[in-house]
């Protein structure tokens, strides 16, 4: 079973190499890592070129944000799961990838699975910030302000051919839309391990200020209409604020 990790890049020259060194750690070997990198500036580009060895396919080109570039991964992709992994974050471990496959292998009906996520410091990545702790699916839960971390999602490709891709309306929150289009309307067959699989740095595009978060909150709200959900608003807020307040006081890990 191959499995596709897609990471898109953009002046990330300083975070990219623990990313990078991530996948290609992973004990599982049938892994197909493509990077599609929005024609960065920084040295990002001179970074990939010397570890090309790593990766099976490098793009390198403008594009239309963050979204259009998942897009382009997914539509190169080989694999018969896909994943994300952004350029600032890395894996938990070096068993990741085949934990997630043997979930797949578990299961033939199985379209997706997800994991927890912990938050580390920028400089120092040994420090946790917050833990990202998610839950099994229920229907009617993304309206109350639950969502599971992209990063930790993984889903068949024969999912993303039925069900499409990141709709690039949404700016900020399109994993957010995305992930609830194939949980909430199509309820496809996914399953929760508690595990923390990946690590994140603080200061990424949607948590690096209340600007960002308040503006990516404002695009799910627009996904619901999207998607033909309702949702109480006062619920939503009152969940997401209690969700993310509780993440800065687990412990376990």
């Amino acid at each position: 079973m191959k499995i596709s990790i897609i990471t898109v890049t953009y002046n990330c020259v300083s975070v990219l190499s623990d990313c990078l060194n991530s996948v290609a750690s992973q004990t599982y070997n049938n892994i197909e890592h493509i990077v599609i990198d929005g024609a960065s500036t920084d040295g990002t580009l001179s970074l990939l070129n010397s570890k090309k060895h790593q990766l099976d396919t490098l793009v390198s080109e403008l594009d239309e944000g963050i979204y259009d570039a998942m897009n382009k991964g997914i539509k190169i992709a080989k694999g018969d799961i896909i994943g994300f992994l952004n350029s600032d974050d890395f894996y938990a471990n070096n068993e990741v990838i085949s934990k997630v496959v043997s979930e797949f292998k578990k299961e033939p009906s199985l379209d997706a699975c997800y994991a927890d996520l912990i938050y580390v410091n920028q400089l120092n990545t040994s420090k946790i910030v917050r833990y990202f702790k998610s839950s099994e699916f229920k229907q009617g839960l993304f309206s109350k302000g639950w969502c599971p971390p992209h990063p930790t999602f993984f889903a068949r490709r024969s999912v993303y051919e039925r069900f499409g891709n990141f709709d690039l309306n949404f700016r900020i929150a399109s994993d957010v839309e995305l992930m609830m289009r194939f949980l909430e309307i199509h309820k496809i067959n996914s399953r929760y391990i508690p595990e923390v699989w990946i690590k994140m740095r603080m200061g990424g595009t949607t948590n690096k200020n209340i600007k960002n978060i308040w503006a990516q909150n404002q695009e799910v709200i627009s996904s619901f209409d999207k998607n033909g959900l309702s949702v109480n608003l006062i619920i939503f807020f009152i969940n997401k604020i209690f969700s993310r307040f509780k993440q800065f006081f687990i412990k376990k890990y």
